[in-house]
């Protein structure tokens, strides 16, 4: 599905959310009055989610026009003027509460992301997305990983196969699910499979794997981990990462390395809208 299908989707579940049977206060503003409105970011951030922003407000004022003043995907520093907007004063009244929490959201996402991948720059590591999203809002938050520099995981339990210790523990073992798994799924899906240690690994490696989450490793073993993979399967830090440590992590030699931080823990960038009549 397009992402412009997952766009539409999301904001007119937010505008009925908010508007629902009629923008009430929107009667206090004069019918057909016209208006310029301005937004603003309070802190710095990187510019995500202005197609989700500009959809809210055509949706309700198609003849609206937008002017940005930052690209999608731009850091803008504070009080810096992120766009402004001209149109009738009820729409865009009626639209910017939804418009300013998708960008809010989405920037912090990826100004997020950008730090990581600032924080580990100087080595191969990808930094990784997962499916710790805010309900509704996957397509939109793995967008915004992307936009802050990251990389997407599976989308969800389709695209992509992640076994894990209780998967483990109902097929009878390491070896006998990577038997299964290579048996049942499609060869265009990638197969990940969780291990706890260092023998757990080596049984991965045994049974074929070909990517390999290492779970809550310390450094030291994320450094042995790779070593003694030696290059035969792709391996992934998860667990515990922060932009203190991910340096260090990243250090290690691990390919990839996964936070769930980067959509689950979201603080919405401060944003500001000023809107006067013209």
């Amino acid at each position: 599905m397009p992402l412009t299908t997952h766009i539409r989707a999301n904001v007119k579940a937010a505008l009925e959310e908010d508007i629902g049977s009629g923008d009430l206060t929107a009667q206090l503003i004069p019918e057909g009055s016209k208006a310029r409105a301005t937004v603003i970011t309070r802190e710095d951030a990187v510019l995500c989610g202005t197609l989700w922003f500009e959809e809210c407000f055509r949706t309700l004022a198609p003849d609206c026009r937008i002017d940005w003043k930052v690209a999608e995907g731009r850091t803008a520093e504070a009080n810096q003027t992120l766009c402004e907007i001209a149109g009738d004063a009820r729409a865009l009244l009626s639209a910017e509460r939804p418009a300013l929490n998708f960008l809010q959201t989405l920037s912090a996402v990826a100004t997020l992301t950008r730090r990581y991948v600032d924080a580990a720059q100087g080595h191969k590591a990808k930094i990784m997305d997962t499916r710790k999203t805010l309900p509704g809002l996957r397509h939109a938050q793995k967008y915004a990983v992307t936009v802050g520099g990251g990389h997407n995981q599976r989308t969800g339990l389709f695209d992509g196969v992640l076994i894990k210790e209780n998967h483990i523990a109902t097929a009878g073992g390491i070896g006998k699910v990577m038997e299964l798994a290579f048996r049942v799924t499609p060869p265009h899906i990638p197969i990940q499979i969780e291990v706890e240690n260092m023998a757990e690994l080596d049984e991965a490696l045994l049974a074929g794997a070909k990517l390999i989450l290492l779970d809550n490793f310390t450094v030291a073993d994320m450094k042995l981990a790779v070593e003694h993979a030696a290059g035969r399967a792709e391996l992934e830090a998860s667990g515990g990462i922060t932009l203190d440590n991910i340096p260090l992590i990243a250090a290690t030699g691990v390919d990839r390395i996964s936070i769930g931080a980067l959509t689950k823990d979201v603080n919405a960038i401060d944003l500001s809208m000023r809107l006067s009549l013209s």
